[in-house]
This record gives structure tokens, C-alpha cells and sequence, in this order.
């Protein structure tokens, strides 16, 4: 089962793009010929992963789900990339739709999005047990890792640099790349607001907003970050074979790894089920899963798979024990209905 979850999707799809051509298939009306494809966030991959092997055990006319870590950037490109059974169904993302990227859906004719929060995770940053039980507070991760902090040269090699109260050890962060949704939430919710503690970047913004955006979110190139790739097991793996590094990654990852890595306290607050629930931690997040509408009809046993999802998000789901953290009574409820309807996500739902 796992094995047809795991199975690489570029190779798989573009062969099945030729025979569905050879077929005459390859629009979103060919009868659906092929498995459910899911690309997207690593943070999602577990739980879609989780969804998946049960999906294919109850269904099994359906066939096992395909499911790819791509990375959240890198699974909009191909889920927003068009309509048709060579593009996925499914898109699964740690942080919410770009504007630009739902553009780029419309433009290429995917105009039935459906959007689903399916949980909570927290954007932790974890260390050894044998590593200096460090604390941090935002504006210390951001003047560690800022390339230009608050607009200056950076300088700081050591934890001790940012504050003589931190480890004199130097400033290792393993992350992860670019594309990566874990990423644009660090960045977000971490870089920027620990940048914007400072005064003087209230004004910078009045003068220069993109100069303001650069100098909050451009996260430094040196050995100081760096980047692990989409793989968070590897991240884990990286940090407790060497004390005084840091790591940073979905809750759902430390949760299934204790004891061999440990959170880090941001602002006085460790990351913990209940803090990143209430989100008193400031780097909890919610988790999203975006279903391909225009493939509904083409692709057999979509809505059976978004079935499945809502079924296994709740409190006593079996996803809170893959390490998800579950959506607020009120909100699970909202997605539940919009699961049920397949309502179409629009432009002005992003801007509100």
C-alpha cells in the first residue's frame, strides 16, 4: 500500500498522459481513468498520506491515492498548472493560496477551487536534548537569520551576538527551501514579526514598503541557514546527531520524534497540542488541502476521497493521532459544509 502512496508522480503522470492520449482522454471528461494524484507540502504529505491508505482500504474500486512531497510552491505550480488528467487533483499546503498563485489557476482554466483547512500544526523550531536548552524570542530568530537585519550589515556568527543571555555557539538553523510552504510561514510568522518589534520599521515601511519587505523577509545565504530540502525526517535526523543546531519544521514531525529532538520556546511559549491549538504559540499555523472542482466528474472517487478527510479530521479522528491538531469546533464544521457542497473558493474569499 505504502509504496503506491510514495510513488514518484512526474514520471507517473506524464505516462499516463500518453496513454490517455493514445485513449483520447486527457480533458476533465474521459471517465476517469486513473488513481486520485496528490501534490504539495511536505508538512500535509502525513495525514494525505494517512487519508490515502485508508481511502484505498475502504474503496478499494478506486485504487491507492498517488501522493507526492513536492513542497507547497511547488505543488500549486502543478495543481494550478491546468485541467485534465496529466495535472493533479489535489494540492496540499502548509500556508494558504497565494493571490498570484489562484491567477495563475484561473488563467489556466482550474476555476473550481475547493478550499479546506484540515487542521492546526505548529512551525516549530527543535534542538537535541543534549543541545543547549536554548529560548528564543522572535525578534532573536530574526536578527540571527535576516540577511540584512533591520536594515543593517550582518555581522552576528554567534547566539551570543544577538544576546550575551544566549549560548555562545554558532548560529545553525537547518530549513527548509524556497518552495516550501513551511517556509513562507516562518517567514511570516516568525521573520516579519520578530522584524517589526523594532520602531524604526514602521517608518522604513512608510518611506520604502518594498524595501521594508525585503529587509524583514530575506533570510541570510551563509552556512548560518541551511537548507535541508522538503524531507523533515532528515531535519530531525540532521539536528540530533549535532547538538547546538536548530531545526525548523511542522509540530506533527517533533510530536512523532520525542525524545530524539526538543521544542524550542518561542516568546515564553513552547510548542505543545494545547498552545499551538489556542494559538498562543506564535508559530501555529493552519493546514490546508485544495481539491481540483473542475475534476470532480473526470476522476473517480474524488468526492469519496474528501469524504474520507472530513471523516478523519475531528478530535477523535485518526489523524489527531498522526500528530494534526484539529480545527476549532466552529471552523471544522464551516469546512465540513463546503466539503459537502464543493464550493468554489473565489478571489474576494483570499482578500477577506
Amino acid at each position: 500500500m505504502e509504496e503506491n502512496v510514495r510513488a514518484p508522480l512526474t514520471g507517473l503522470m506524464a505516462a499516463m498522459a500518453v496513454t490517455l492520449a493514445g485513449c483520447g482522454g486527457g480533458g476533465s471528461g474521459d471517465g476517469g481513468v486513473r488513481a486520485i494524484t496528490v501534490v504539495g507540502s511536505s508538512t500535509v504529505y502525513p495525514f494525505t498520506r494517512a487519508v490515502a491508505e485508508n481511502f484505498a482500504r475502504n474503496n478499494p474500486e478506486f485504487g491507492s491515492p498517488v501522493v507526492e512531497s513536492t513542497g507547497t510552491g511547488g505543488g500549486m505550480e502543478l495543481f494550478c498548472s491546468g485541467v485534465g488528467t496529466e495535472h493533479p487533483d489535489v494540492a496540499n499546503a502548509s500556508r494558504r493560496i497565494k493571490m498570484t498563485e489562484f491567477e495563475t489557476c484561473q488563467e489556466n482554466g482550474v476555476d473550481q477551487i475547493i478550499e479546506l483547512q484540515v487542521g492546526i500544526d505548529g512551525l516549530a523550531v527543535v534542538e537535541s536534548p543534549d543541545g543547549p536548552q536554548i529560548e528564543l524570542t522572535r525578534a532573536q530568530i530574526y536578527e540571527a537569520l535576516a540577511a540584512e537585519p533591520y536594515g543593517e550589515e550582518q555581522t552576528a556568527e554567534t547566539w551570543s551576538d544577538i544576546d550575551p543571555s544566549l549560548p555562545e555557539i554558532p548560529i545553525r538553523v537547518y530549513g527548509p527551501p524556497t518552495t516550501s510552504g513551511t517556509r513562507d510561514a516562518f517567514i511570516e510568522l516568525i521573520m516579519e514579526a520578530g522584524c517589526e518589534t523594532n520602531p524604526a520599521i514602521a517608518t522604513l515601511e512608510e518611506e520604502d514598503e518594498d524595501r521594508k519587505d525585503e529587509v524583514c523577509t530575506t533570510i541570510r545565504e551563509d552556512q548560518a541557514f541551511i537548507e535541508a530540502g522538503e524531507n523533515d525526517n532528515l531535519i530531525i535526523q540532521r539536528v540530533a546527531q549535532n547538538p547546538g543546531y536548530l531545526g525548523l519544521l511542522g509540530y506533527s514531525f517533533l510530536a512523532e520524534n520525542e525524545g530524539e529532538v526538543i521544542g524550542v520556546s518561542i516568546d515564553g511559549v513552547a510548542p505543545t497540542y494545547d498552545s499551538i491549538a489556542s494559538f498562543e504559540y506564535p508559530g501555529a499555523r493552519p493546514l490546508y488541502v485544495y481539491i481540483k472542482g473542475n475534476h470532480l466528474q473526470a476522476i473517480r472517487g474524488l468526492r469519496e476521497f474528501v469524504a474520507e478527510y472530513v471523516s478523519a479530521w475531528g478530535p477523535d479522528g485518526y489523524l489527531v493521532e498522526e500528530g494534526m491538531i484539529s480545527n476549532p469546533d466552529e471552523a471544522r464544521a464551516n469546512y465540513a459544509a463546503i466539503a459537502e457542497s464543493m464550493t468554489a473558493l473565489t478571489a474576494d474569499d483570499i482578500q477577506n
